[in-house]
């Protein structure tokens, strides 16, 4: 057996040992995060509002305008409490009832905004690029 091969093992498994152990020390040190407060109908939510198209499945594959706020994480109301994820939904998707919301979210797009929610609801279709869907809102002033 040769010294130097012996060395080289030694050094590779000295260096694998070292990053090993920083790998689990970094695990440890990550506290596991809390779920967010609770949202109800009435309560205000606030955070950037961004716009994505996407192509509408119930008329032909036409691309229509998203709307989704980015917020803090947020439980829902039960049944649907987290929406199966660690801290609740970050993403909100705002689906505009008639031409004038759309017309209002469209002019407020890239901007921070502040919505009451009146009806909520985990994602659950095929298409819905948010966590939550907000069904029925209204844009409060700031």
């Amino acid at each position: 057996m040769t010294t130097h091969r012996f060395g080289v093992r030694l050094g590779v498994a000295f260096l694998a040992s070292i990053f090993a152990a920083t790998g689990a020390l970094a695990q440890q040190s990550d506290a596991p995060q809390k779920p967010g407060k609770m949202i109800r109908a009435g309560d205000v939510l606030s955070g950037e509002l961004g716009v994505m198209k996407v192509r509408d499945t119930k008329n032909r594959g036409k691309r229509v305008a998203t709307y989704q706020i980015t917020s803090e994480p947020r439980r829902l109301p039960p049944p649907n409490g987290l929406c199966n994820l660690e801290t609740g939904p970050e993403t909100f998707q705002l689906v505009p009832t008639n031409d004038a919301q759309a017309a209002q979210l469209k002019s407020l797009s890239g901007k921070a905004i502040s919505v009451k929610v009146d009806e909520i609801a985990c994602a659950q279709d095929a298409g819905e690029m948010s966590e939550a869907i907000v069904t029925k809102w209204s844009v409060v002033a700031k």
